[in-house]
């Protein structure tokens, strides 16, 4: 045979290829991943030069050699190269959508753990947050919860490395900042740059820093009236110029501005509402339009403790309430007693129809004493007095038969000596100890020198005696 045969390509149809120009045949696969082999399979015969010997056709066989030869790893390499999904560029990326799936699963179960505690006002953080630890904290018990009732945040939580758990405490820092950001990014925007109030207060927190809370009063789109929380701001000290230089710092981080301020509302101390050098003077001076008002709350509150302490029935009134609340609330046993009391009278009612029985109604209450700086938490005392003043009743006649039985038990004994052998005798002495003691000790002490007298008494009896005795045997 003296020229190529087309027949060729079915028996070698993944590798062979035919040149026109060079009447020859080549190899692509060696061409394209070929190895220095030297002369083995042909050499370079295949890649360069092309291969011509039409009549040898045995040297094509020859070329592709054993499984292991230089002409079939180029084929496996080729075949590789055809199939863009083993690529490792792929493989890389597939790995890297994958991590990002099980990421995102991981930062959505934080997050959402987050904003639950967060639309709560609960702690995150616990005591002991260990590996073996049965109380980690709000946080960690509410993930591992979450985890638990869903299998694929499980299996991301559970293989996720010790360096990627996302649940240091920086992180929650983090993610509660963001979220503090975006709620206060909210508030801004529903306010669109409109007039607004401010309302201020200052108060020390549990590690006596003086902070300052601020709250937007606004008009929003839908013309509802809506107070929103802006912030916290430490102040050094609570003078009126401190508070005012706080305020427009505040301002100025959310892009606000004292011009569209329209009023003022604090309290009634003297570096609020001072008339020249409080912070409602100060602001007033920049803003004439930003006007204040008094706090309502605060006003009647002053109000009406003035006309209580000038009014004695008044004030004994809640005076008595006060003591009332005290004596009957005074231990458990008397709360469960007022409890059970309470129980009785709503189950008589409502088998006579005086009361109607529905969900949410008849809930268990309880006495509650009243606030020294909040008027109305007296009128929630009175309307909880009303509702269980038979059940209040009850428990005072069960306290006046307690005290009256008491009583009679003390008037049978005769001494505290007599005390001491009937706490013996009823084993009182091993139930208080202590009560025990005070009693022996109290019976120790001295009262009078009548037996040291008695004594004396005793030897100069004797000794009259002998002398008695002694002056007869002389005689004799």
């Amino acid at each position: 045979m003296r020229r190529f045969n087309p027949d060729w390509f079915i028996e070698h149809k993944n590798w062979l290829e035919y040149s026109i120009e060079k009447d020859a045949v080549f190899c692509l696969c060696c061409y394209l991943f070929r190895q220095d082999v030297g002369k083995q399979a042909g050499g370079d015969t295949f890649v360069r030069t092309g291969f011509k010997l039409w009549h040898k056709k045995d040297k094509l066989r020859t070329h592709v050699g054993g499984v292991n030869s230089a002409h079939n790893q180029a084929v496996k390499k080729c075949e590789d190269l055809m199939k863009p999904n083993q690529h490792i560029n792929n493989v890389f990326v597939k790995q890297t959508k994958e991590e990002k799936i099980k990421y995102r699963i991981q930062l959505n179960a934080t997050v959402d753990c987050i904003r639950f505690l967060l639309r709560q006002g609960l702690a995150f953080r616990g005591h002991d947050e260990s590996l073996d630890s049965s109380a980690k904290g709000n946080f960690l018990e509410l993930l591992q919860f979450l985890a638990d009732h869903n299998e694929s945040i499980n299996e991301v939580i559970q293989n996720a490395p010790k360096n990627n758990k996302l649940t240091h405490p920086n992180i929650q820092k983090d993610i509660v900042n963001a979220a503090a950001c975006e709620t206060t990014n909210a508030i801004i925007k529903d306010l669109d740059n409109g007039f607004f109030s401010v309302l201020v207060d200052e108060s020390r927190d549990t590690s006596i820093k003086e902070q300052m809370a601020v709250v937007l009063r606004y008009v929003d789109k839908k013309g509802n009236v809506t107070e929103r929380f802006l912030g916290i701001v430490h102040v050094t000290d609570t003078t009126a110029l401190s508070l005012k230089v706080a305020i427009e710092s505040l301002f100025s981080k959310h892009g606000l501005s004292l011009s569209r301020l329209r009023g003022q509302g604090y309290d009634g101390a003297s570096n609020m509402q001072g008339e020249f050098n409080g912070l409602k003077a100060l602001i007033l001076r920049e803003n004439k339009s930003a006007y204040y008002v008094h706090c309502f709350a605060h006003q009647l509150q002053l109000t009406l403790v003035a006309v209580a302490k000038n009014h004695n029935v008044i004030a004994e009134f809640f005076c008595l309430v006060a003591k009332l609340i005290n004596v009957v609330g005074g231990s458990c046993k008397r709360r469960d007693a007022l409890r059970d009391a309470q129980f009785v009278e709503i189950e008589k009612a409502l088998d006579m129809g005086e009361l109607k029985s529905g969900q949410g109604l008849n809930q268990e209450t309880n006495l509650k004493r009243a606030g020294d700086t909040r008027w109305g938490s007296h009128y929630g005392t009175i309307i909880n007095l009303i509702l269980m003043f038979s059940a209040s009743v009850q428990v005072l006649e069960i306290i006046l038969e307690d005290g009256t039985s008491y009583e009679q038990k003390e008037l049978e004994l005769n001494g505290i000596d007599e005390l001491a052998r009937k706490m013996v005798e009823t084993e009182k002495d091993v139930t208080y100890p202590l009560v025990y003691l005070l009693v022996k000790l109290v019976l120790t002490l001295p009262v009078a020198t009548a037996t040291v007298e008695r004594s004396f008494s005793a030897m100069k009896y004797i000794k009259n005696l002998t002398a008695q005795s002694n002056g007869r045997s002389m005689d004799e």
